[in-house]
């Protein structure tokens, strides 16, 4: 192996590179896939060693994404290709231990995230050429740095986030290349709508129901490009990182990615059966590109798990499943204490479309504002992530009938953001109507336009459907379940009659009052 024992005297520039690679905390996974990547006669890695290790590509016969960018195939073959020649520049013997610590650190060392989704847009643009397409970005190197200019249009961009998502896809199903994958793309539209208004002149004002905008010829400069992701999507570089990491970490673990994976097959139907819910894979891939944690492993479920079973496991609530209202909701959803994403469908003025919102603790009774952070989601037909502003701390509002008498009663529903009598959002106790305000009523969640065309009014919009899906992990459920089990049986134990206490009839207060009244002179023992 290249990595030198301790009793070895290391070169500066070999211990440099150990340290930056140490800090990645990837370093013993960069000495065990160097190590089988490597020949052991030359210690260095052939390049055709990391060609294959990087391979990526999929059956784009079988993509049922309504647009289709006829280059995108070609883009994903020449993807390896691209991070060799970014990352791990090599002599013609190989690549030797210090150029492979190098160039991990170059692409998934610690950076701004600016710098990473400069690394992305390198290795999208080289791939994109290499295909022998055009682009309108070009990279501009020099002996110290580097710029990119120009802009995308929006095929392009639909292109760059799909590659993002195969990544994606790969480093959770890393058994699932064998040649060419086959596996339906997602719809993101969201996203390329969401940037197309935001970074194109006269985006605002945009038709964003107009099908042909993917296919049209407005340009997205690069520089509001740059602000687009780092405020909407900020996660959108990790998918490269984790891609260039997972392939290595199979490499050191000696597993072969070309060996398909019967738990892991990706076919075209499997996206198909999840595009019933809400969340689809790709408005779960959406919002979890501005999640961390656990949150994020858990709503990634929705997008990479093959079996549906395992994604039925996170959803709490579904209005066409469970039955509309609160009532069916808080059965559903009492007791899960941890992170809660609802989301919901709705139409207004023949257009539908839908929101979310995102909260980091459970659900409770009150007839006040509760929550200690959340976010708010345009989720359909254009994506926004509006966090906390850190004014207020009206992040949620859940209140029940309450029993008795109400002097002046509170609204019975759920809100987000505002305040009584003037939520942002609200949804009143049958699940039918819901209320969205402007922004100007809210301090708590930034400012943002939660559909098109939102105006200054309130809008009310007949509810379609609503899902509740908890993100807290599996602890969290099963405290659930075990709280709904303790729940459903003290409700029983409370309806249970002791009918042994009316089995004997001459004990039975029955019998008694008929003697009292056929013979009321009777004389009679008092039992004491």
């Amino acid at each position: 192996m290249g990595a030198s024992s301790s009793t070895e005297q290391l070169s500066p520039e070999q211990r440099e590179a150990e340290s930056l690679a140490a800090s990645t905390g990837a370093l013993t996974i960069l000495e065990k896939a160097f190590s089988n990547l490597s020949d052991p006669l030359t210690k260095t890695i052939p390049i055709t060693s990391l060609k294959d290790c990087f391979k990526l590509s999929i059956d784009y016969q079988n993509c049922e994404a309504s647009f289709k960018p006829e280059n995108f195939p070609g883009l994903l073959n020449h993807v390896g290709h691209s991070i060799l020649d970014h990352f791990f520049l090599s002599e013609k013997d190989g690549l030797n231990w210090i150029s492979f610590l190098n160039g991990y650190t170059k692409c998934c060392g610690r950076m701004p995230t600016s710098d990473s989704l400069n690394n992305l847009l390198k290795v999208f643009v080289t791939a994109i050429v290499k295909s022998g397409a055009t682009t309108g970005l070009q990279v501009e190197s020099s002996d110290a740095d580097y710029k990119i200019n120009g802009y995308l249009l929006p095929a392009d961009l639909l292109m760059l986030l799909w590659m993002c998502w195969v990544m994606s896809w790969s480093s959770r199903n890393p058994k699932l290349f064998k040649d060419k994958a086959t596996f339906g793309l997602p719809d993101i539209n969201n996203l390329v709508l969401s940037a197309v208004s935001s970074c194109a002149e006269g985006g605002a004002e945009l038709n964003i129901w107009d099908d042909n905008i993917l296919g049209s010829d407005k340009q997205l400069p690069i520089g509001k490009l740059h602000v687009w992701v780092l405020k909407t999507v900020p996660n959108l570089p990790e998918c490269l990182v984790q891609f260039i990491h997972s392939r290595l970490s199979n490499s050191a673990s000696q597993q072969d990615i070309s060996e398909p994976s019967s738990s892991s097959t990706g076919d075209s139907h499997s996206i198909a059966r999840f595009n019933n819910y809400l969340l689809t894979p790709g408005r779960a891939w959406s919002i979890s590109l501005t999640l961390r944690g656990t949150m994020r492993d858990e709503i990634l479920k929705t997008c990479f798990a093959p079996d549906i079973a395992e994604v039925k496991e996170s959803l709490l609530y579904r209005s066409s499943l469970h039955g509309k209202g609160l009532n069916r909701f808080w059965s559903n959803a009492e007791g899960y204490n941890g992170p809660i994403l609802v989301l919901i469908s709705a139409t207004s003025e023949d257009h539908s479309w839908s929101i979310g919102a995102l909260t980091h603790q459970g659900f409770e009774n009150k007839d006040t504002f509760y929550g200690t952070s959340g976010s708010l989601y345009a989720i359909s037909p254009v994506f926004e992530h509006l966090t906390s502003s850190g004014k207020e701390k009206n992040f949620v509002y859940s209140h029940l009938h309450s029993p008795g008498y109400e002097a002046k009663p509170k609204p019975v529903g759920i809100a987000f953001g505002g305040s009584i009598g003037n939520e942002r959002v609200f949804m009143d106790e049958d699940f039918s109507k819901i209320t969205v305000r402007h922004h100007a009523y809210d301090k708590t969640y930034q400012p943002g336009a939660l559909f098109p065309n939102q105006g200054y009014l309130p809008t009310e919009a007949q509810v379609l459907e609503v899902e509740v899906w908890g993100l807290g992990g599996e602890k969290i459920k099963e405290a659930q379940n075990a709280f709904q089990k303790r729940e459903q049986l003290f409700t029983e134990q409370r309806r249970k009659v002791d009918l042994k206490t009316f089995s004997n009839w001459e004990d039975s207060p029955e019998k008694m009052m008929m003697d009292m009244v056929s013979n009321p002179n009777a004389v009679r023992r008092e039992e004491r």
